[in-house]
């Protein structure tokens, strides 16, 4: 099915978008059915993954955003690479992966993995919008939970959660809760 049309207004709006756009305000914005956006949106992926285009079409969070293909990060980053102040710190991103690979986790279980105090990483990754709460747990005293958010995802450039690298044998271990 040719769609040069919608495939070149879709590529438009992703260019000029500097979040992923999710499939309805695809739709929305472009007033094209959904089999019309999704099968545009193959033809992107296809055309952007040949050897000769600087680009991929990724999918993150739900959305689509175009990006530089990671072998050309490296000509790219000192110029156009995230700030300091983008970047985690070896505690926070501890803090982080523990979360994301336990979620819903407590503070308590959080700290018991990491053997250290976390409200001052908690509070770090809620104000980055890299966690948030995720409800309260069904144990005496009710503790908060905490889980990723789509922040999360797109910071990572992951389509899902389940799209985090798997874990080893020993990794894992790490992160069981011992109750």
């Amino acid at each position: 099915m040719k769609l040069e049309k919608e495939e070149a207004l879709l590529e438009a709006i992703l260019f000029l978008e500097s979040d992923p756009v999710d499939l309805n305000s695809l739709i929305k914005i472009t007033d094209f059915s959904k089999e019309a956006v999704l099968q545009a949106l193959a033809n992107l992926k296809e055309k952007f993954s040949q050897p000769d285009r600087g680009l991929e079409l990724l999918e993150i969070g739900g959305g689509y955003q175009f990006a530089p293909k990671i072998e050309y990060w490296d000509y790219l980053k000192g110029r156009y690479g995230k700030k300091n102040e983008n970047r985690l710190s070896r505690a926070a991103m501890e803090t982080l992966s523990i979360i994301a690979y336990s979620q819903p986790v407590t503070r308590a279980e959080i700290e018991n993995i990491r053997g250290v105090s976390s409200d001052g990483m908690l509070r770090l990754l809620m104000g980055r919008k890299l966690v948030k709460e995720a409800g309260k747990k069904d144990t005496p005293g009710k503790p908060v939970t905490y889980g990723t958010t789509q922040e999360f995802l797109t910071f990572f450039k992951l389509k899902s959660i389940s799209d985090l690298p798997k874990l080893s044998d020993t990794d894992l271990k790490r992160f069981e809760l011992n109750g």
